[in-house]
């Protein structure tokens, strides 16, 4: 490879040209958007600035194919959807003195702006009390075409998809997208332990599985537990300081540091100023001196730490990702909290405490020496493989689908991947369960009868299953080692929804309605539909005055409701908020009337047990998931659509011959097009059932699911196959 030549001196002065506007543009967005989580962090702070209190973030290739930021904040009008990507236009700040005060975490108009020169940015959103969101998509700042209508909630989407596809030397420095993803995945965390009042998701895409995922929260302690592990959680001590000596320094500081127990290689600090997420290198590296100092082997710490300074103090305009602000009277601030830290630190390091983990179930020291002891026998050379119908073609913990021939893996020595994989999924619980349970006794004796009533051999098939598909509208094929069942589909996901509301009891995630829901026009729907089905006469009572009635009860109850299931209902008896029960699942909307007639019909109120218990079930029946109204396109449900079809055709071949002739056409067109639209839509629903039975439904139950014991009976799970009983029908052919 030849190097470039070094440049000739000019023999006289270049002339001054004024760059192009995009040039001058494209190098403002270099230095705006450094890297993927860069973009990331402009966009996570415009949605907490429109008091988003629910965000979720997918990523795709460490942020260089794809970064799509959902939130339920308040949207952004249709009128300011022209200005929203140009340079320099933002709704936080008017005049350069309102500096001195600016609370917001953007302020300059250049984030989304910057994506536009280095990106493809399109955004969908939808403000309060309207009935639809616009979709738009923006280049080099400028809105493309006019913004195209479509079906939303409220709250705002953002995708930036191909980021630095036009600077090719920058986009080629990212060789290693695990790394970036790293870097989104630990901005999304500090955010998360920071602002407890909102839920925060992040997950790459097509993973059914989120790497960071928190809930509302009104203990910070737990927001860490959640996102860092117990392990980081159970070592930190609270610290406090504060001073109102303006002629120092004036601030207020509240956090967490690391105890004598916890040991890490690196320090990790956390650091807020004003809830604007930032860096300062003298308060990190004089922290480090005092744990350098008062404990052994230069332990590096964990820090979280918030500190409050007037506004009028802080110069928040010092760089161009808002990384780094300048205040007054750092060092004595630095001084300040550094002695605190060191006094705390002094006081809690009396003793330390040494964790151990607990040997595997059958194992013993004495075993453990003696195999130490004694050499591994080599296999004899009259060994012989496992039968062929004992051996099992699929992986269970390999991904769902990849075959392996039938050959049998030798081990040297014993493995703990079992014991490994159950750590991970206790993790994993603790990260999207922070608090499995309410402190209600009626709730823990509901989760103890649901342990007590758990079918030990149904709880294995479910957990090392393989999802092979759907063998009919609610029957799954699901194969576990050389056997092969046929799982119910709605009773399996019925009951891990009645589990789910209980382990989440009082701590739900409320879903918005993107309209308002009346409770008497629900109720009116559901007695209509239980009249056609046979199901209500006369004499059960008028039908208004039934939904009345039920009406009235539930905005009697709805402050505990609200309160324990984060089901809304305000006092003009609309229901607004419906609770999340499996993360990336929502139910079928169209069951909502017969869910409403089943809280006012079937739960028990006067006792608190019995209460919860109903109303979990009715909760249980709404989000299982359920066979589509419209039959199945991909089965005998065909026949039906080419009949509709065919009627319809039937139809308007009987027309008069005095009919217009171009009436009749356009009205077969109309009916064809009817037809045809009625079979595109069931495709598309059946077709996401499918697809949320196996990439949501299915890694849920293996992570949550205590299938009970009635299940093994009623026909909620068939062995339908076993490849050893097959062996020996071939052997008699």
């Amino acid at each position: 490879m030849e190097l470039p030549s070094p440049p000739k001196p000019p023999v006289e002065p270049a002339p001054i040209r004024r760059l192009d506007v995009a040039v001058v543009n494209r190098i403002a967005a270099g230095e705006v958007i450094q890297r993927p989580a860069s973009a990331l962090k402009e966009l996570l702070e415009n949605s907490l600035d429109a008091g988003a209190t629910n965000i979720n973030v997918i990523v795709k290739d460490g942020g260089l194919k794809l970064i799509q930021i959902s939130d339920n904040g308040h949207g952004i009008r249709y009128e300011d959807l022209p200005l929203l990507c140009e340079r320099h236009t933002t709704s936080k700040l008017r005049d350069y003195d309102d500096l001195q005060s600016i609370n917001t975490l953007g302020f300059r108009g250049e984030a989304l702006a910057s994506m536009t020169f280095v990106a493809h940015l399109s955004v969908t959103t939808m403000t309060a009390g309207k009935t639809h969101g616009y979709k738009v998509s923006y280049k080099d700042g400028v809105m493309e075409g006019d913004p195209r209508p479509c079906a939303a909630v409220k709250g705002t989407q953002i995708l930036v998809e191909n980021l630095f596809y036009n600077v090719v030397a920058r986009k080629k420095a990212f060789k290693n997208p695990s790394e970036e993803y790293g870097r989104i995945v630990d901005v999304i965390s500090r955010y998360a332990i920071h602002r407890t009042g909102a839920s925060f998701s992040c997950k790459k895409h097509g993973d059914s599985r989120a790497d960071v995922y928190t809930v509302v929260s009104s203990s910070r302690l737990d927001a860490i537990r959640s996102v860092y592990g117990p392990g980081v959680a159970r070592d930190l001590i609270a610290v406090t300081a504060s001073s109102d000596d303006e002629t120092s320094s004036t601030f207020k500081m509240d956090g967490f540091i690391s105890s004598a127990n916890y040991s890490a290689k690196k320090t990790v600090m956390v650091l807020f100023i004003n809830d604007r997420l930032v860096e300062c290198a003298p308060l990190k590296k004089a922290i480090e001196v005092v744990y350098t100092t008062i404990l052994p082997k230069a332990s590096k710490p964990f820090l979280y730490v918030s500190i409050i300074i007037p506004p009028a103090h802080v110069d928040v305009n010092v760089h161009p990702t808002k990384r780094e602000v300048s205040f007054l009277n750092q060092e004595n601030l630095v001084d300040t909290i550094q002695r605190v830290v060191e006094a705390k630190l002094l006081d809690s390091n009396n003793s330390r405490t040494f964790y151990t983990q607990t040997l595997i179930p059958g194992a013993s020291t004495t075993v453990a020496k003696e195999k130490e002891a004694t050499p591994t026998p080599s296999i004899p050379r009259n060994y012989q493989k496992a039968p062929v119908n004992k051996l099992v073609r699929t992986d269970a913990l390999q991904p769902a689908g990849q075959l392996h021939s039938f050959l049998q893996k030798k081990t040297s020595g014993p493995s703990n991947a079992e014991n490994d994989l159950a750590v991970t999924r206790k993790v994993v619980r603790q990260r999207r369960n922070p608090r499995e349970s309410a402190d209600l006794t009626s709730i823990q004796e509901l989760l103890a009868s649901v342990d007590q009533e758990t079918h030990s051999g149904l709880l294995e098939i479910v957990k090392n299953c393989i999802y092979v598909g759907m063998a009919d509208d609610n029957m799954a094929l699901v194969q576990y080692k050389t056997y092969l069942y046929l799982i119910n589909v709605y009773a399996f996901s019925k009951e891990l929804m009645y589990q789910q509301v209980l382990r989440r009891f009082a701590h739900f995630l409320p879903m918005q309605l993107s309209s308002l829901a009346p409770l008497q026009e629900l109720f009116m729907v559901a007695l209509d539909r239980e009249e056609v089905e046979g199901r209500w006469h006369e004499s059960d009572g008028p039908k208004a005055q039934i939904a009345k009635l039920n009406s009235e009860l539930l905005q009697c109850k709805a402050e505990m409701i609200k309160e324990y299931f984060s089901l809304e209902i305000d006092d003009g008896g609309h229901l607004r908020t419906l609770p999340v029960i499996l993360d990336q699942y929502f139910p079928d909307m169209e069951r909502l009337p017969s869910f409403v007639l089943n809280l006012g019909n079937n739960v028990d109120w006067e006792t608190e047990k019995e209460c919860f218990e109903s109303f979990s079930a009715a909760l249980a029946e709404f989000y299982a998931v359920h066979t589509p109204s419209l039959p199945n396109p991909s089965g005998d449900g065909i026949i039906l659509y080419q009949r509709l079809k065919n009627k319809l055709a039937n139809t308007n071949d009987k027309s008069t011959e005095t009919d217009n002739l171009m009436e009749r056409n356009e009205d077969v067109n109309s009916k064809d097009t009817e037809s045809e639209d009625l079979l595109s839509e069931a495709q598309t629903i059946w077709a996401q059932r499918e697809w949320t039975v196996q990439h949501v439904l299915f890694p849920a139950m293996k992570l949550f699911l205590k299938p009970p014991r009635h299940m093994a009976k009623d026909g909620s799970a068939i062995q339908v196959a076993c490849l050893e009983n097959l062996y020996k029908i071939f052997e008699r052919c």
